[in-house]
């Protein structure tokens, strides 16, 4: 029977760390102009560190509006 409330225990843990992960990455994706559900890749081991190494150094839309201001 413990064994149970553990094994429960672990799954609402493990949610819980992926709705406070995925949650600000998916906002911030949108942001970048990327679609949201990238975010889930912050879920996948190493593949997280990739996506959060794209997003870095990727244009956002804001550094783009600022480029354009400077041009005209």
């Amino acid at each position: 029977m413990m064994y149970d409330a553990m094994w429960t225990g672990h799954w609402v843990w493990m949610l819980l760390i992926g709705i406070v992960v995925v949650v600000p990455v998916w906002r911030i994706c949108l942001r970048t102009g990327l679609p949201g559900w990238l975010s889930i890749l912050m879920l996948v081991p190493f593949v997280n560190l990739g996506l959060l190494y794209f997003i870095a150094f990727a244009t956002w839309p804001v550094d783009a509006k600022n480029s354009e201001n400077k041009n005209s």
